[in-house]
């Protein structure tokens, strides 16, 4: 799979943007601030209908602009396809797929797939849960694109159970015991009807904690030997799910169907928790990837140069699973060989050059290793010109 032209309007610094890529290695060369990860953000947006750098939809469109268009046509084999998404700030966004009529943004899932290598991967080692929960579930997502309705689904139960809880904690607080329900209808709902909710979170969440499981699982080997190939003898790592709803019940489960029973049960216990501080408190939301080196966990005890190692050691986990899965994605390098050490470039550029399409971002040409040869553009100024 490659990205044969991509083409921007109003994204990020750019008013228009028209560029033409090949298969191989493409670097992107130029001072920083200039747009060298815009256009490789672009590339990641219609894989992933999010952004690496930000979590909201705004700062994506030019400064003054309305909306922004992103555009490009995929090849996969001997299949050309255009995906276009226009992002609209406040409203809804809006997606085609061969200049076709309008299809609904989670449809363009799936025709481009890419892996991205960057320096905010390091806050999979070092950041907070919700860090792994978002790796986990794009993975998913890019897998299986279906799964993008169930991670909304589940994310739509949420909201409103929490909608319902929080009611239930303020009329708690003034004594009352009718409470304001997830429409919104004062006094029309009591917590009789958390009883629904949490069978629909239960329901959800249980296919996306089984999807989650069956990939860390598979992850587990990959990564392993990614981080040798990176880190030779700096091992052995390991991958353990943690579960808001305990580790000893989620220990034997076996299937959809008994997770689903054991995620009831869960909520079941501690819903007078939830309701004294009006937020849900399981389920894959609260979950958590622990990240082990040797028997002790990677955050925390991990030296620099090893939490690189383990970052970019589950990027190429996913390249592997996604190739396995007979489609190989696009990889992209934005600016991560600027935060390597010499050894550390040289083993990754190693394991990255046989990709279909490698895309490389750098500040300057010194940072990419001799091995990434290919196409070279020139990114200053709004401008990006082929040298």
């Amino acid at each position: 799979m490659h990205v044969a032209h991509l083409s921007l309007a109003d994204f990020r610094s750019y008013a228009r943007a028209e560029v033409s890529l090949d298969p191989g290695v493409t670097v992107f060369v130029g001072p920083n601030g200039q747009g060298k990860t815009n256009l490789v953000e672009a590339i990641g947006y219609l894989a992933t209908l999010g952004s690496h750098r930000v979590a909201a939809d705004a700062p994506l469109v030019r400064l003054g602009a309305e909306r922004a268009v992103v555009r490009a046509q995929v090849v996969q084999d001997d299949r050309q396809q255009l995906v276009e998404m226009e992002i609209n700030p406040g409203r809804a966004n809006r997606a085609r797929i061969n200049r076709s009529s309008q299809v609904r943004p989670r449809d363009v899932l799936g025709i481009l797939r890419s892996v991205l290598f960057a320096p905010e991967d390091l806050a999979l080692v070092k950041g907070d849960p919700g860090e792994r929960r978002r790796f986990l579930d794009e993975l998913i997502t890019a897998r299986a694109p279906r799964l993008a309705g169930v991670r909304g689904d589940y994310e739509r139960v949420l909201k409103q159970r929490n909608t319902l809880l929080k009611s239930a904690a303020l009329a708690r607080r003034h004594g009352s015991r009718a409470v304001t329900g997830p429409g919104g209808r004062s006094g029309g709902a009591d917590l009789s009807t958390l009883d629904v909710w949490d069978q629909h979170l239960a329901g959800t969440g249980a296919e996306l904690l089984a999807h989650r499981l069956d990939l860390v699982a598979a992850l587990q080997p990959l990564t392993d030997k990614a981080y040798e190939q990176l880190a030779p003898g700096g091992g052995p790592i390991g991958l353990e799910y943690r579960s808001s709803m305990g580790d000893d019940r989620l220990a034997d489960a076996v299937g959809r169907e008994d997770l689903y029973t054991r995620l009831l049960e869960a909520l079941g216990e501690a819903r007078r928790q939830e309701i004294e501080r009006g937020v849900t408190l399981v389920g894959p939301h609260r979950d958590d990837l622990l990240l082990k080196l040797g028997p002790a966990p990677a955050k925390g005890y991990a030296s620099h140069g090893e939490s690189w190692s383990y970052a970019l050691a589950l990027r190429l986990a996913s390249y592997e699973l996604l190739c396995a899965d007979g489609r190989e994605p696009v990889l992209v390098l934005d600016d991560v060989f600027a935060e390597l050490d010499t050894r550390r470039r040289e083993r990754l550029a190693e394991l990255v050059a046989p990709g279909e399409q490698v895309l490389v971002t750098a500040a300057v040409d010194d940072d990419v290793p001799d091995l990434l040869t290919g196409a070279r553009y020139a990114v200053e100024n709004g401008a990006v010109t082929r040298l």
